[in-house]
């Protein structure tokens, strides 16, 4: 019998990889809210993956609380997510997907672009949703994996962050409110550049969020999160000393 899979979290996002997972004939041990996750490890210490699929603003606190046996078969799969994230807990070598599919409640899933993923267990994530006719890739290595995360990055807060102003999707901000979106973009960047301690090729960056909208041009730019993404996107540009105007006057009109 196959090791079992552990799901933190057993929301929209998660769901969809449980059905993957179990069409791979894997055992799909869930752990809720009101779970100790301690006892769940110290009966299952060695499972197949320990996928965490709760909400941004959850990781953190669930990563710190994580029991030790776990540690080394972590897979995250969370929006804005960096290096960063993981490395604070001494996590090493965590397998990560980057979502380029949407999940929302009472609707199936809806693809942009295929996932790229990278990990021990990233082949795993790629196979399970493949039985769902998802489409996902394995990248090369950790700088391939650190790019794809960066450009979803790019692309999510970009158009969260512009849709408070433009509303509408993404065809529309891109072909009728460009010179905002790449204004954005460029300050997401910088933000994205101090959070990796790193440098990208724009040009390449702005690719790929040109890609995440080409693959599906009626999705809507700005959902509830949005407001959330910038508070949170400003409070790292104060710790970063970044000026950022253009989301410090998105933010003081629609926000504040």
């Amino acid at each position: 019998m196959k090791s079992p899979v552990i799901f933190v979290g057993i929301g929209e996002m998660g769901g969809v990889f449980a059905r993957g997972i179990l069409r791979l004939g894997y055992p799909l041990v869930p752990v809720t809210r009101d779970m100790n996750m301690q006892e769940v490890a110290n009966t299952y210490p060695e499972p197949q993956l320990v996928l965490i699929s709760v909400a941004e603003n959850d990781l953190q606190p669930v990563l710190e609380k994580l029991p030790t046996q776990w540690h080394n078969r972590v897979g995250l799969l969370q929006n804005e997510l960096l290096p960063r994230d993981w490395d604070k807990h001494s996590y090493n070598n965590p397998t990560v997907i980057s979502v380029w599919f949407e999940k929302k409640k009472g609707q199936d899933f809806k693809v942009l672009i295929p996932s790229p993923a990278f990990g021990p267990q990233a082949q795993l994530l790629v196979d399970a949703l493949s039985t769902l006719d998802i489409p996902a890739n394995v990248v090369a290595d950790e700088n391939a994996l650190l790019d794809e995360l960066v450009i979803k990055n790019v692309y999510i807060l970009t158009t969260n962050i512009s849709g408070l102003i433009t509303g509408g999707d993404v065809n529309d901000l891109w072909q009728n409110h460009r010179e905002l979106a790449i204004e954005i973009a460029n300050e997401v960047i910088d933000l994205q550049e101090w959070l990796t301690q790193s440098t990208f090729d724009r040009s390449r960056l702005l690719e790929g969020l040109v890609k995440g909208i080409n693959g599906d041009l009626q999705h809507m730019c700005m959902g509830r999160s949005a407001p959330g993404r910038l508070t949170r996107a400003l409070g790292l540009a104060d710790e970063a000393g970044l000026a950022v105007p253009k989301m410090r006057e998105i933010y003081a009109a629609k926000v504040k």
